[in-house]
């Protein structure tokens, strides 16, 4: 790929959803890009270049689908699920007592497991959460992968990947060479398209707000705009999940870490304490 044409993709994958592309990555352009370009007739990437200059929204917005669809699987991890049941959920069952409702945000949630993982744990526990409101919202810059998530259907390959057998069994049903996630179960997910770098706002409050392998992708002044937003929607004693690898020291002071419960932060407000965990000990 000639460099003028790297730079401007770059550009064009920056400024539409944060991601940024250096030169040592290229090779994924490559393998992300050549079905877009297979997909339109075009001969490779040096046609494809040629078109996104004069595209419209529908041929950008393919490329930048392409590009930002990450993998994601069931229980990935698997601690985060674990401190949302005995750490997080047990805090919301004594903190929202008087309202019985709380809300969770899976940012990035791709084809859907990680919000799917956690509405099978509110299922498990749906003796304690009897007349509560839950709502979880998963969201994505991607159409396609949302589509996935909202069908429920996944591959043998994608439920052997972090979901139990337990589970398997008890909330998928085979569908043809598929495994499709139980109606109840999908009822409990709200999906709608979201870009990180958009108003925050009409998403509305939200008490937990899973945001994990994303910031990985951003520059760092992006990172601190996208957890600036993300605190702005969130309680003086909300959640935030990251990815093991992701962090917020020297990146926003919005957010604090919580003591040692890796991966987890607590809202830092001026005068606010933030969340007691005393009910999930």
């Amino acid at each position: 790929m000639r460099p003028e044409d790297f730079d401007f993709i770059a550009k064009v994958l920056k400024d539409r959803s944060g991601l940024v592309i250096t030169p040592d990555k290229a090779y994924l352009l490559e393998s992300r890009l050549t079905p877009v370009a297979r997909k339109r007739g075009l001969k490779g990437l040096d046609e494809l270049m040629a078109s996104l200059r004069s595209a419209g929204e529908d041929l950008l917005r393919e490329v930048t689908e392409a590009m930002t669809t990450n993998e994601s699987f069931f229980f990935r991890d698997m601690k985060p699920f674990d401190q949302f049941r005995t750490i997080v959920l047990p805090h919301m069952l004594q903190a929202r007592a008087a309202r019985k409702s709380f809300r969770i945000w899976s940012a990035a949630c791709s084809s859907g497991q990680e919000a799917y993982s956690l509405a099978m744990i509110l299922k498990e526990e749906a003796a304690k959460l009897a007349g509560w409101k839950i709502e979880i919202v998963g969201t994505d810059i991607s159409q396609e992968v949302l589509e996935k998530a909202k069908a429920g259907l996944y591959s043998q390959f994608e439920v052997q990947r972090g979901l139990p057998i337990q589970l398997l069994v008890k909330y998928f049903k085979k569908n043809n060479e598929m495994w499709q996630i139980d109606p109840a179960i999908r009822a409990m997910v709200q999906y709608r398209e979201y870009n990180l770098l958009h108003d925050v706002k009409p998403l509305g409050q939200f008490d937990v707000v899973f945001c994990r392998n994303v910031l990985i992708y951003f520059d760092q002044p992006t990172k601190t705009r996208v957890l600036d937003n993300v605190s702005r929607l969130m309680p003086d004693d909300g959640f935030l999940y990251l990815g093991g690898a992701e962090t917020v020291l020297g990146i926003s002071d919005k957010f604090r870490p919580i003591p040692d419960q890796r991966g987890i932060y607590g809202v830092n407000r001026g005068g606010s304490a933030g969340p007691s965990l005393t009910a999930g000990r």
